[in-house]
């Protein structure tokens, strides 16, 4: 029974010793078995180990995808406007004589919308018609002046020359001595009053001429103060600039105007414009007069052509507006209602893919990731032809391609994939 004691104290003894003494040499053989136990552990693991390629693929769902034939239309949201709209407001002041016509009645080209009371517009017209008949009838006499003035210069000058003609015998016959000093002077004394007859006469021709003149200005001052009485008189009366729909009631009978102030407001809806906007990455795809379509959110569907394309883009949207011309007849479309606009073009080789397949490349490209013939996973800018309830269609790929579907966000270029195929009706 002493025995145990003695083997007990003997182990505690060494125990010590080797955790106290050959403490290193212990922790050097507590590291060894545990590393050959890690190796072996590794050398079970790599046994079971397929590959180092199979176990980095990471795992995507894709789809087997060949391109069709499609009618690639530019397909576009817009809206319908009127084709012209305009406010026609007053262009002088008065108080409103007519009745008024409701928002919602159809006017004609050219119909009354308001009349103005004319006040003493009237008697204004009338006086500027009197002046000018007054004016009128002071231009024969201001006529019958100028041939008046001219015969009288034509005599005047032609007694200047017989005065002439008579200062020079009076001066060939005094060197003859058959003339005296006093008949030499009284010839020249004639020639000056006969130069001064002329210039007055000439003067009487001016005067005519000028008085003829400031009666021809006085008619043209009548005959605008009259043309200013005519058109002041136009102005009391406001009428449709063209056929259309009255989007307001017309001036209430009664109420004072101004100028400026609105009479009515029309619109016209036949033909109407079905407004859309272009991305610029389709805009060389639209000409104008191309044939194009639009249904309408109502369902109701209409057809037209293009009849303008926008040379300047949108400097927020980056778009170009386009605009439809479409018939409108029974005037069942309003202005401002959504459309759909498909504005047909070439046909295009294109895939269909679910909308979620499209992703973005670090530039910022829209596209698809691809699985090649390697299982690697690749990039491939796309551009987008029409999206669709059923996906979107796109170009770029070739005629066959296997496109990512699920798990694209998570492989970039060059990384190898496990891909499981789906039915592209899925």
């Amino acid at each position: 029974m002493r025995i145990i004691p003695l083997l007990t104290a003997c182990l505690v003894t060494a125990f010590l010793y080797l955790l106290i003494i050959e403490r290193d040499m212990l922790f050097s053989f507590a590291r060894g078995e545990a590393e050959t136990t890690t190796m072996a552990s590794q050398d079970s693991t790599a046994t079971q180990d397929p590959g180092p390629a199979q176990s980095d693929a990471i795992g995507v769902v894709a789809m087997h995808s060949d391109a069709r034939e499609i009618d690639s239309a530019v397909v576009l949201r817009g809206q319908t406007e009127a084709a012209r709209q305009v406010e026609v407001r007053a262009e002088t002041s008065g108080l409103v004589m007519s009745e008024p016509l409701r928002k919602g009645t159809f006017v004609e080209a050219g119909q009354l919308l308001c009349r103005l009371d004319p006040g003493t517009r009237a008697a204004s017209l009338a006086e500027a018609r009197a002046r000018l008949e007054e004016a009128r009838a002071r231009m024969p006499e201001a006529e019958a002046r100028i041939p008046t003035a001219e015969a009288q210069l034509e005599t005047a000058k032609a007694q200047l020359e017989e005065a002439r003609i008579n200062d020079n015998a009076a001066r060939k016959l005094s060197e003859g001595g058959f003339a005296s000093e006093s008949r030499v002077a009284g010839a020249q004394a004639a020639i000056r009053g006969a130069e001064a007859a002329v210039k007055s006469a000439e003067a009487g021709v001016k005067t005519a001429q000028s008085g003829l003149m400031t009666v021809a200005a006085g008619i043209q001052s009548a005959e605008a103060a009259v043309a200013a009485a005519e058109k002041e008189m136009s102005r009391l009366e406001i009428h449709a600039p063209f056929a259309g729909l009255l989007e307001s009631d017309t001036a209430e009978l009664g109420s004072l105007i101004s100028p400026g102030s609105l009479c009515a407001t029309v619109i016209q809806l036949d033909p109407i414009r079905v407004v859309g906007f272009v991305p610029e990455t389709q805009i060389d795809r639209v000409e104008v007069g191309a044939q194009a379509g639009a249904r309408l959110a109502d369902g109701h569907e209409v057809t037209g052509r293009v009849t303008f394309l926008s040379r300047a883009a949108d400097p927020l949207t980056r778009t170009f507006r386009v605009e439809l011309q479409v018939p409108n007849p029974d005037l069942a479309i309003r202005d401002g209602q959504t459309a759909e606009i498909a504005i047909a073009s070439d046909g295009a080789s294109a895939h269909l893919v679910p909308q979620s397949a499209l992703t973005l490349s670090d530039d910022g490209r829209l596209g698809v990731r691809i699985v090649d013939d390697q299982n690697h996973a690749l990039f491939r800018p796309v551009a987008l032809l029409r999206d669709t309830a059923q996906g979107v269609w796109i170009t770029g790929l070739d005629d066959r391609a296997d496109v990512i579907v699920i798990g694209q966000e998570y492989v970039v270029d060059g990384v190898p994939v496990r891909p499981s195929y789906e039915d592209q009706t899925q």
